[in-house]
């Protein structure tokens, strides 16, 4: 039986075209699966709360970008989660760090760590935030 490399060809490019969508379909998946999990939402909701952090970042806009799924630092299993997000705000980028737990009995997780490492080097706890600066403005006799 013979076929055409005409034909061959054609099998070719189809085959790559549906691996490539699967592939393609099957990251958006797994990156939309990480961005609704509680462990993911808890660190950003985290985050979104404090002052310092979001203003060093420029935030808002926060743009929570996906993370990257190669990176080692990027590992869940049933009881644990351990993330490395990356963030930007108009002002700088950061890695959001965060570590998880998953209780056995209630089945609900838990945020255990949760640092941002800025671009400019300055790390930021968010579960011991530094209290917002004052301000130097004494406005108590503006009218």
């Amino acid at each position: 039986m013979r076929i055409s490399t005409h034909k061959l060809g054609q099998l070719a490019i189809f085959t790559t075209a549906l691996t490539g969508g699967g592939v393609g379909t099957m990251y958006y998946l797994q990156q939309k699966t990480f961005a609704n999990a509680a462990y993911h939402r808890f660190a950003i909701e985290k985050l979104q709360a404090c002052a310092v952090a979001m203003e060093m970042l420029g935030a808002p806009p926060l743009k929570v970008h996906n993370i990257h799924l190669t990176d080692t630092h990027n590992r869940v299993d049933p009881q644990s989660a351990q993330l490395k997000i990356p963030v930007t705000g108009s002002k700088s980028g950061a890695y959001l760090y965060t570590t998880s737990s998953r209780d056995a009995e209630t089945r609900t997780w838990s945020l255990r760590q949760a640092v941002l490492v800025l671009r400019e080097g300055q790390i930021i706890d968010l579960l011991n935030p530094p209290a917002p600066p004052e301000d130097p403005l004494d406005r108590s006799e503006w009218q």
